[in-house]
């Protein structure tokens, strides 16, 4: 595990019990639980997390605790080189025509070397429940094609149910990549060059 993670969540998680007062929601914490991960994610009573950096851990624990949410967060064995997400929703990350890459927590820094010289809209979620709709709706239809890479550290697809509702009225293509850590740049590239028309 990137030792900086889990020092994140031990910094966080008395901090947020004081701020919070004690009683106020449920913060469950997961390393590499990848079936914990895909029960969380299909529960809409909890909130789903997969921070990919430390700060993003502490402030997603805090935040979780004063809001009082029923919260799981995922962490990976990896880290982001900086952190993102810091308003609610799917962050763009880098804008492109050719299509949409939604990378979930760690798996950005990755997906970025991947890409790079593609001409594709990235986004970054720390948070995939809830499902920001808008946010992918927004990126696909600003796209000149309406193809989705969906990268997340979990099980393949965990999150494809969720795009094929959102897009439900727009004919698109979604490729579901996932690992229990992300996956490697090479991977991540050739299955995206392959998938691109």
């Amino acid at each position: 595990m990137h030792p900086d993670m889990l020092q994140a969540v031990t910094e966080s998680l008395p901090a947020a019990h004081v701020a919070g007062r004690a009683g106020r929601g449920t913060v469950l914490v997961g390393y590499g639980a990848v079936e914990e991960l895909a029960r969380f994610a299909t529960d809409p009573r909890w909130t789903v997390h997969v921070p990919g950096h430390p700060d993003e851990v502490r402030r997603v624990i805090r935040s979780a605790v004063g809001r009082g949410e029923r919260a799981f967060v995922h962490l990976s064995g990896e880290s982001n080189t900086e952190p993102r997400g810091l308003a609610e929703g799917f962050e763009l990350v880098r804008e492109g025509l050719d299509g949409v890459v939604l990378a979930v927590g760690a798996t950005l820094d990755p997906v970025l070397r991947a890409t790079a010289g593609l001409d594709l809209a990235v986004l970054y979620a720390a948070t995939v429940r809830p499902f920001d709709e808008v946010g992918l709706r927004t990126a696909v239809l600003a796209a000149d094609h309406a193809d989705v890479v969906l990268v997340e550290p979990g099980l393949p697809g965990l999150s494809a149910r969720h795009v094929a509702e959102t897009l439900v009225h727009v004919p698109h293509r979604l490729l579901p990549l996932g690992g229990a850590d992300g996956l490697d740049e090479d991977v991540i590239a050739r299955a995206v060059r392959d998938f691109l028309r």
